[in-house]
């Protein structure tokens, strides 16, 4: 795509443009980690069951993730500055109609939409860092947008708890369902004076609409039966019999010389599949783990909003110290650095969840807060360098959509483990001898297993290391 807009002095622009997407990915990933301390305020507000709440917070990493191949194909067809900033006002309309709602399912139903905004508005990024960045300018921006990512995921709890503390429950949730507006409102004039414009390079781009249908479809059937739909493993094996259905279809439209959604140079990587397995895992556990550990401050231990959210810092403080190292670490010893992060992360966890089942609770908060910065710590040393050296295995021309992929896969996990986690917690909370320590307690072992898987697919990526093919 030939790009026009960058005038005389194209490394300002450049920077500029760095500043406008590292905002809009800045607030496009705050919102769903701000969400997590607001949890007990919506659902006392509006009378909210399991169901709906499960949606809430799973609804808008499914949509994010569905959206996202589709929205960075068409903004390699038709430019990207429009998406991007069409994105942020679906985005922010979302937040909108979510924020005034009186219903717990409309929230849900908005949530829907401001994923699928957000879906929108990431691959455009990244497709910005591609087209305008080379060598080690594109690594650095793509590390600064994971890093920003970090960032938001570990600040949105204090922001959401110091928001309720100052408005009270109701009209404080709400205010954070807005939260987002401000930003889009400077980002969107922002990005139409300063993104590039983009014209058509005469290329065809196919979306790949059946697959998505069915991966789509695939994934509804693991979240269906999670969030107390009836139907139990017919689900899971309807989920089956779509996946291959999804598998057989994508061959058959590789085989026609069209761009399938599963990119097959991708799938047949060894180094970019292990990479992407690792970040499915961890991203999913990690959003699922942080959202049962405000539920169980607040309705468990009496929390509120603003004191739950305080025990987060220590792992915000964590992944703001680790990630000025990620770099280093990635250089000096490249995939076994992020193992060693991961197994860090499995120790800090699994300590959590012994502590939460036998220490008193003075001890347990204590605990949990030791285990929150090394946790995070650990996770300023996975999240980008793990993105980095994944993304070093996408083909030649291949770089923007190998990542939406690797954002597609931790979306979809983030949904299901975050209704799966929930819904163990929420279950074992609300049965006839009530426990909230139990209930953490099997939800963190959850994301502990999670946890332990991405460590195995780490360890079996650094165990025969192939070599990259951007090398």
């Amino acid at each position: 795509m030939a790009l026009t807009g960058v005038r005389e002095r194209p490394e300002v622009a450049h920077r500029l443009v760095l500043v406008a997407c590292l905002g809009a990915g800045f607030t496009t990933l705050l919102d769903q980690s701000v969400l997590n301390v607001v949890m007990p305020a919506l659902r006392g507000s509006l009378g909210a069951a399991d169901a709906p709440l499960q949606w809430i917070m799973a609804g808008y990493s499914l949509t994010f993730g569905l959206a996202l191949v589709p929205a960075g194909r068409l903004g390699d067809m038709y430019g990207r500055r429009t998406l991007f900033a069409a994105g942020l006002l679906v985005f922010a309309a979302g937040g909108i109609v979510a924020a005034l709602s009186g219903e717990a399912w409309l929230v849900a139903a908005a949530r829907l939409v401001q994923g699928a905004g957000a879906g929108v508005v990431n691959p455009q990024i990244i497709g910005l860092f591609q087209d305008l960045f080379t060598g080690a300018d594109r690594v650095r921006a793509l590390a600064a947008y994971a890093v920003v990512g970090g960032v938001a995921g570990s600040v949105g709890p204090p922001i959401g708890g110091l928001i309720l503390h100052l408005a009270g429950p109701d009209p404080g949730w709400r205010l954070v369902l807005l939260l987002n507006l401000p930003f889009a409102l400077v980002t969107v004039p922002l990005a139409l004076k300063l993104l590039p414009r983009g014209r058509p390079d005469g290329r065809r781009t196919h979306l790949d609409l059946p697959g998505l249908v069915l991966l789509a479809a695939a994934t509804l059937c693991l979240l269906l039966p999670l969030v107390g739909t009836g139907g139990g493993w017919w689900w899971v094996w309807a989920a089956a019999a779509l996946t291959v259905a999804l598998l057989r279809w994508e061959r058959r439209y590789t085989a026609r010389g069209r761009t399938a959604l599963l990119l097959p140079a991708l799938t047949r990587s060894r180094g970019f599949v292990l990479g992407t397995l690792v970040a499915m895992c961890y991203f999913g556990a990690t959003l699922a783990l942080n959202l049962v550990l405000s539920l169980f401050l607040q309705d468990g231990l009496g929390f509120s909003p603003l004191a739950a959210a305080a025990l987060t810092l220590p792992g915000a403080a964590g992944f703001a110290a680790s990630s000025t190292a990620s770099n280093r670490l990635v250089s000096r010893f490249g995939r076994h650095g992020v193992t060693a992060a991961l197994a860090v992360a499995a120790v800090s966890i699994g300590a959590a969840a012994v502590s939460t089942a036998v220490l008193p609770p003075n001890g347990v908060v204590l605990a949990l807060g030791i285990s929150q910065f090394v946790t995070g710590a650990a996770g300023g040393l996975i999240n980008a360098p793990n993105q980095a050296l994944t993304l070093t295995h996408a083909p030649p021309g291949a770089g923007g959509l190998s990542a939406a992929m690797l954002q597609l896969s931790q979306r979809l996990s983030a949904s299901v483990c975050i209704a799966a986690v929930t819904g163990i917690f929420l279950h074992t909370a609300a049965g006839p001898v009530p426990s909230y320590r139990t209930a953490l307690t099997y939800g963190t072992l959850l994301c502990l297993g999670l946890v332990l898987l991405s460590l195995l697919f780490a360890v079996a990526d650094g165990a025969k290391r192939q070599p990259s093919p951007a090398a």
